[in-house]
């Protein structure tokens, strides 16, 4: 059987009422074989189908057994003890890979994948599921979620949140595209999509739930940045404005999108220099 029919059979009896006190060696075997794809890259909770990211619901079914079908366990880290169901991940393999991250604080869930010739800044945290791609900057004070996908390239500028969507499996997560760079303090949340190469400015929030006004093709989306666009918070007129309890207007937030101005790339491109 190949992992997707373990992983899809063992979702099916967890339904059927399968607990972690049940599950035996050969389940844990599953788990564990699940969870080496992970960390390998071999296998990831989207993918892109055309111009589309789809999610890979056996994949996100797997993450979610590791939770339901282990028990919480005393462990170490450093000096430290902590109560979780997974342990981290090792990170015997960075170096060879040309990975570096700083100590006290750069923490890797089990299930991670981390890409080759990457940074990881302390304090950071990459949790299961995430796919982090080669070359990139995760930043001090940044949270990859759970399922995320981080393509090659990108920068996560510090104090940045990723959000993932674990839940409910056929969801697509948050998707960061390659050449992406996030200015300090970004929240990405609820499976937003960002294009390739575009450029955000700082403690700009990007979810399905705030409209993006894209001054490119002339157009209002949602869920989405289109790819090679400079993208920055400004605040839009309100109808709550109209209520009586107001006196003048009230604004909401809204992303706008412009063309990358060749400027944007040269300094982007100079700090990758430093990098």
């Amino acid at each position: 059987m190949s992992l997707q029919s373990d992983v899809e059979a063992l979702w099916q009896r967890s339904e059927d009422g399968l607990t972690a006190s049940d599950a035996g060696s050969d389940e844990r075997a599953t788990l564990d074989a699940f969870l080496d794809a992970l960390e390998a890259g071999e296998v990831r909770a989207a993918e892109q189908s055309g111009d589309k990211w789809v999610a890979n619901e056996w994949v996100k079914q797997g993450i979610l057994l590791n939770f339901s079908l282990r028990e919480t366990e005393r462990r170490e880290y450093g000096d430290v003890g902590y109560h979780d169901v997974l342990p981290l991940r090792s990170t015997s393999d960075l170096g060879e890979r040309g990975t570096r991250n700083t100590p006290d604080g750069t923490v890797i869930r089990r299930g991670a994948h981390l890409g080759g010739d990457a940074i990881m800044m302390s304090p950071s945290f990459v949790n299961a599921g995430a796919y982090v791609g080669d070359g990139t900057l995760i930043d001090s004070c940044d949270t990859v979620g759970s399922c995320a996908q981080i393509g090659a390239d990108v920068k996560l500028g510090a104090n940045t949140l990723i959000g993932g969507v674990l839940e409910p499996v056929e969801d697509t997560p948050v998707i960061v595209e390659e050449g992406v760079s996030l200015g300090a303090g970004c929240r990405v949340t609820s499976g937003f999509v960002v294009g390739h190469d575009s450029v955000v400015g700082e403690n700009t929030l990007l979810t399905p739930r705030i409209p993006v006004y894209d001054l490119v093709e002339e157009a209002v989306v949602y869920g989405e940045l289109p790819p090679e666009r400079r993208a920055f918070t400004r605040f839009v007129e309100s109808s709550i404005g109209d209520h009586d309890l107001f006196d003048g207007g009230a604004y909401k937030p809204a992303v706008v999108a412009t063309a990358v101005e060749d400027r944007t790339l040269e300094a982007t491109e100079r700090e990758d220099a430093l990098r």
